[in-house]
């Protein structure tokens, strides 16, 4: 995994990143963090009662425009830290009773990462590490990380590769996707979880209905249904909420019909679908705080 020419993500950008370059992402070769708390509104079987151990990266490999997190990940705010360090922010994770460690927004950092991991295995770090990721991501990358993630979590937000292209500037994003999660599923194999209900190993794919996508919603829904049955956890999402400039994307400048979340979920009962979790709608709400239910 060669920083000198980077090819972590699709984009084999090929960036001298050891040199201080950059490329799509904005990182170089050191790791820039946003934020490592535990964190509570991920799903029930990821946060549980104490909270899941948060590691929010900044940058990132994608540029949605409605991104909710842009400060982090389009502007790159946030703070640098050795491996070292991040080690430490794992093992101190753990001391504060977190259920896991969760890498957020990971994959242009997945070589320090792995130091990371075993400086702090070394030392004693024994919690399932999740790798919550955009869905855009290179089948290397993924075997790279054998052995070092339990549960990877990954969205798949688009079936239409025009959307894709239009919103998150990531071509053949469907077709990458669904091979980067046959090769997570293949690694990790079918979802497991401990006796308190937290997922322990396994694959949970996240989709976010977007306002006036039901369609496209639909159609990632029957993918993962047809490519992978019960063998995954699905996260059907209705979080959506404008953020940024949106002008050039009007049709994105409003929140989600609560009838198309609905009719989302009612697809998903419809359709057999059986290891999922659904999310309250609400498109009134100013401010969206995650309420989650669902079937383990």
């Amino acid at each position: 995994m060669d920083l000198g020419h980077c090819a972590l993500c699709p984009r084999h950008c090929g960036a001298d990143r050891r040199n201080g370059k950059t490329g799509f992402c904005g990182a170089d070769d050191r790791i820039k963090t946003a934020r490592i708390a535990p964190h509570m509104w991920e799903e029930p079987c990821i946060s549980g009662k104490n909270g899941s151990g948060a590691v929010f990266f900044s940058h990132c490999t994608m540029k949605c425009v409605f991104c909710q997190n842009r400060k982090i990940n389009h502007n790159g705010n946030g703070y640098y830290i050795t491996r070292e360090e991040l080690a430490e922010e794992m093992l101190r994770l753990r001391d504060a009773g977190v259920h896991n460690i969760n890498l957020v927004t990971p994959s242009h950092y997945v070589p320090q990462i792995i130091g990371a991991l075993d400086t702090a295995r070394a030392r004693g770090l024994s919690l399932p590490v999740i790798y919550n990721c955009g869905g855009y991501e290179t089948e290397d990358t993924i075997k790279a990380l054998d052995g070092y993630i339990d549960v990877y979590m990954p969205d798949m937000k688009y079936f239409d590769d025009r959307y894709a292209i239009k919103y998150s500037a990531a071509p053949d994003y469907f077709k990458t996707c669904a091979a980067a999660i046959r090769a997570m599923l293949s690694q990790v194999g079918v979802n497991r979880f401990d006796k308190n209900g937290m997922m322990t190993r396994g694959v949970l794919v996240r989709h976010m209905l977007l306002p006036g996508l039901l369609l496209d919603s639909k159609r990632v829904i029957d993918y993962l249904h047809t490519a992978f049955g019960n063998d995954i956890y699905i996260s059907i999402m209705s979080q959506y909420t404008p953020s940024g400039d949106l002008k050039k994307f009007p049709e994105l400048n409003r929140k989600i019909n609560k009838r198309a979340y609905d009719a989302l979920v009612n697809y998903c009962v419809k359709t057999g679908i059986e290891n999922a979790f659904v999310q309250e709608s609400s498109s009134a709400d100013a401010e969206y705080i995650p309420d989650f239910y669902g079937d383990e």
